[in-house]
Parts: C-alpha cells; sequence; structure tokens
C-alpha cells in the first residue's frame, strides 16, 4: 500500500482546522443586546418603559367618576369623566334625555359638550343651541364629578388637586364654597364657587328661578354671570339686561360664598 506523503498530510489537517473555525462562528448568536442596541432595535423591555413613560405620569391608569343625576324638563342627565395626571382626558353622558325629539338633541349636544370639556378642562362650557336643558344639566352633573374627584385626589402642597384646568395660585390647593341662598321674586338662587390661590377658577348656580320665562332668563344670564364672576374675581359684576332679579340673587350668593372663602 502506497504511503500518503507528508506535505498532503499537513494540507488535509490544515483544511479540517478551518472547516472547525467556520462551523464555530455559524454558531455564535446572531444578536445581543449591545449589538441590537447598536444597530437601532430596541430591547423589548425598553420599548415598554417608553410606552408607560408617554402617559405623562408613568403611573396607574386614571381614575374614572360619576357626578350626580341632574334632574331636567326633558328627563335626567349624569356625566362620567376619566381624570389622570390632573387632566380630564375623557368625558361621557351616562344619562341623557331620550324618546321623541330628545334623540335627535341628545345625539346633537352630548358628543359636542365631551369634546368641549376635554379641550377647556373646566365646566364653563358653551350650552349647545337647540339643547339648553341637556347643556345645563349636563355642565351640572360634571361640576359635582369634578368636585367628588376633587374630594378623592391627595392635596399636594405643589399643586391645587383640582383637574379641570385654572390658575394654581401660588400652589394653594383648590377648594369649593356654596353661598347662602337668595330669595328672588322669582325664586332661590345659590352660587358654588371654587378658590385657588385667591382667585375664582370657577362660579356656577347650584339654584335659579325656573318655570316659564324664568327657564328662559336663566339660561341667559347665569352662563354671563359664571363667566364675570371668574373674569372679575368679586361679586362687583353687571347685572344681565333682562334678568335683574336673578342678578342681583347671583351677586348677593356669590358675596356669601366670598366671604366663606376668606374674601
Amino acid at each position: 500500500m502506497r504511503k500518503s506523503h507528508p506535505v498532503r498530510r499537513v494540507v488535509l489537517a490544515t483544511a479540517a482546522t478551518v472547516s472547525g473555525v467556520v462551523l464555530m462562528l455559524s454558531l455564535k448568536p446572531s444578536t445581543d443586546p449591545a449589538s441590537a442596541q447598536a444597530g437601532g432595535t430596541l430591547p423589548q423591555q425598553t420599548a415598554a418603559a417608553q410606552e408607560s413613560a408617554q402617559g405623562g405620569t408613568g403611573a396607574a391608569a386614571g381614575a374614572t367618576v360619576t357626578g350626580d343625576a341632574v334632574q331636567t324638563q326633558y328627563g335626567p342627565v349624569q356625566v362620567r369623566i376619566t381624570v389622570s395626571g390632573n387632566k380630564i382626558t375623557k368625558a361621557e353622558a351616562v344619562q341623557a334625555p331620550k324618546g321623541g325629539e330628545s334623540d335627535q338633541k341628545t345625539a346633537l349636544s352630548v358628543p359636542k359638550l365631551n369634546e368641549a370639556v376635554v379641550a377647556k378642562q373646566s365646566p364653563q362650557i358653551d350650552t349647545v343651541s337647540g339643547a339648553t336643558y341637556t347643556s345645563e344639566g349636563y355642565k351640572k352633573s360634571l361640576q359635582s364629578a369634578i368636585d367628588k374627584a376633587n374630594a378623592a385626589a391627595p392635596q399636594p402642597s405643589a399643586q391645587p388637586s383640582k383637574p379641570a384646568g385654572g390658575n394654581a395660585g401660588g400652589g394653594a390647593a383648590a377648594k369649593t364654597v356654596t353661598g347662602a341662598v337668595s330669595q328672588t321674586q322669582y325664586g332661590p338662587v345659590q352660587v358654588r364657587i371654587t378658590v385657588a390661590g385667591g382667585k375664582i377658577t370657577n362660579a356656577e348656580a347650584v339654584q335659579a328661578p325656573k318655570g316659564g320665562t324664568s327657564d328662559q332668563k336663566t339660561a341667559l344670564s347665569i352662563p354671563k354671570l359664571n363667566q364675570e364672576a371668574v373674569a372679575a374675581g368679586s361679586a362687583d359684576i353687571d347685572s344681565v339686561s333682562g334678568a335683574t332679579y336673578t342678578s342681583e340673587g347671583y351677586k348677593k350668593s356669590l358675596q356669601s360664598a366670598l366671604d366663606q372663602a376668606g374674601g
């Protein structure tokens, strides 16, 4: 039998060594955490961390609060809000007038009211034309929900707990005060205000004349008086033309609320 040449044995050994090295390299993992980040591919846990940071607080989901049901001439209205990071992130009506023409008015007004709340972060939203009763009931239930959210929230010293916008007022916590009932020729008027940092951040009438022409006068005057109270920061506001008795009763109850709040 013919013997193998020494040079041939060396060539065969070298080829076997190279094959082994190639095989080991082919078994190495294609990526590692460092190379993945360098290549622009984030690890899965980093992506999850980014997703939670988008929520602003990076904490638990927002709290949901349902306001009191408010009875209107056409049926009850009740609003539910979701609050997260000291902001209203969602508003919806869990009850609204229904049946007959009320179905159309509810379908027209409630979506607009929901959007306005999230946009303005306040119950100071415009009444939807053609759905005055639903709008006013909505705003009252909304204020009730905001009050409940304020009561349930922790009271940090750095900022007010009020979820619906307004002045931080130097970091003092907001408080809500209801004035005394003022009797007028057409019915009682009672005003509730929210005060933060010595300023009125919200005003509303929890009682106002109703029935007959009083409904129209109340719907006309109260939103204007609410806005004036916030703008002026006092009870020194103008009476609404055509609603003198309601205006005077409003200012008296507003002054009572301011006195309780400490001026």
